[in-house]
């Protein structure tokens, strides 16, 4: 090994994405293909992703070692994400990563992607970061929600326990689907996030049940029981929430609203614009009420509320002395401040990963694969997508 080289390879959703990452920090090209090809259907069609996958993964490789200035020859290690994600869309992946470490003979490295989102704040925080433990990390993304207590076990490799998760929808998913029943544009979350700022946070009053642990037999003992309690008290739900804004909805009498939008963002081709588009932005908003631009604003309140006091009670109740928070949800503008805000107030570090390693990415992959080519910690040649795959 020399300088640990990486080539990094994401492909579990609806991003192709390859990196080249040195010694999991220094990020010499990360190059991403966004699949815009969802849009009409208001949500990821799995068979789509596949095919998309298999056309975008060898040109995205190729401007990626290109753009590091690298050969194949240069590289110490291949890391592909080996789930949890789409099958057919993590096999195109894997089949790619697979035939590649062996055509340049290099060891091939298998990372969860989960493990992924926590390197992404891990490889730009502060190298006492990763020496504070435990750390906990907080996963929001459209596919998952999770809260995670981290820590290194060596000098590299790190251990990591799931203390919370969503029971039901993931906070993005629940974003994409508001957004979607409001006639956004998909995907709905960057959209609901820049239109919030237009509206009245405390127009509309949703509320979180807490979740309840359920009682385990008898028959399990009694150090396992408060354990299980112990860790499901952190437990989420999102599903509550998106059936009363759909009731709002349904209340108000905005069906006929939304289904206006829906006409005017087709007729305009705004359905496959981006929020980050001023203009896009602007005609946007200008096509949503106050009452729209109000129950916008609220929901993401409540969501990002309910995050926070989540995040801060188990950091909290756990003792952690740092925290991080990763995903494609990291990237919303008022999640990043309330937790700032709660954060600074407590005493508690905490970092976010830049907005470009926000989202699915193969830097992140890189990152999280350098502790396992340290450690040797490679994968098998019948690696195959473990779609439910876990971690901790």
């Amino acid at each position: 090994m020399s300088d640990g080289l990486i080539l990094g390879i994401e492909s579990s959703c609806d991003e192709t994405s390859a990196a080249v990452v040195r010694g999991g920090r220094e990020v010499l090209a990360n190059v991403v293909a966004s699949q815009m090809v969802h849009a009409e259907y208001g949500g990821v069609v799995p068979e789509l992703a596949s095919r998309e996958h298999l056309r975008a993964i060898v040109p995205v490789v190729r401007e990626a070692m290109q753009r590091a200035g690298v050969k194949y020859e240069d590289l110490d290690a291949v890391a592909v994400t080996e789930g949890p994600g789409l099958a057919g869309a993590l096999l195109v992946g894997i089949t790619f990563a697979k035939a590649l470490a062996m055509g340049v003979e290099r060891p091939l490295i298998a990372v969860n992607h989960l493990e992924g989102h926590i390197h992404a704040v891990l490889m730009e925080a502060e190298t006492s970061l990763a020496e504070l433990a435990p750390i906990l990390a907080l996963v929001v993304s459209g596919g998952h929600t999770h809260l995670y207590l981290a820590g290194k076990t060596t000098a590299h490799m790190w251990r990591y326990r799931n203390v919370g998760k969503t029971l039901d929808d993931a906070a993005g998913e629940a974003y994409d689907k508001v957004a979607k029943l409001l006639g956004l544009p998909y995907p709905g979350g960057p959209w609901m996030d820049a239109l919030a700022a237009y509206g009245d946070p405390a127009a509309v009053r949703f509320s979180f049940a807490q979740i309840k642990t359920k009682a385990h037999g008898h028959a399990a003992p009694k150090l396992t029981r408060e354990a299980a309690a112990d860790e499901r008290h952190f437990d989420m739900s999102f599903s509550g929430i998106k059936t009363a804004v759909r009731r709002y909805v349904e209340l108000h009498e905005m069906r006929e609203r939304v289904a206006e939008r829906e006409a005017a963002f087709r007729a305009e081709g705004l359905a496959a614009t981006k929020a980050s588009d001023s203009a896009a932005l602007a005609r946007v908003r200008s096509l949503l009420d106050e009452e729209a631009l109000n129950l916008i604003a609220s929901f993401q309140a409540s969501v990002t509320g309910y995050l926070t006091r989540m995040a801060m009670a188990a950091a909290k109740h756990f003792g952690a002395e740092a925290l991080v928070v990763s995903g494609g949800v990291a990237a919303n503008r008022e999640l990043r401040r309330r937790m700032t805000e709660e954060a600074a107030r407590r005493g508690l570090p905490v970092a976010f990963p830049s907005i470009s390693l926000s989202t699915d990415n193969a830097a992140m992959i890189a990152a999280a694969a350098w502790p396992k080519l340290v450690a040797g910690q490679f994968a098998e040649d019948s690696l195959e997508p473990t779609p439910q795959l876990r971690l901790g």
